[in-house]
């Protein structure tokens, strides 16, 4: 399939509602799967060095 221009590319022969909100939803989803573990992590790690702390001997 080839475009005679940018619009008609991006209109996708009338389909372009439909490709671009799907490419859009899926990439959040990707995005989502990356950054909520990626968060999740660093707020163990976080919680795990307050624990560390609060639990080293006093002198």
């Amino acid at each position: 399939m080839s475009f005679a221009s940018l619009a008609d590319f991006l209109a996708m022969g009338r389909h372009g509602l439909y490709v671009w909100s799907a490419l859009a939803i899926t990439l959040a989803v990707l995005g989502l799967n990356l950054l909520l573990p990626w968060q999740a992590w660093r707020r163990y790690r976080q919680d795990e060095a307050r624990r560390q702390r609060r639990e080293e001997p006093r002198p």
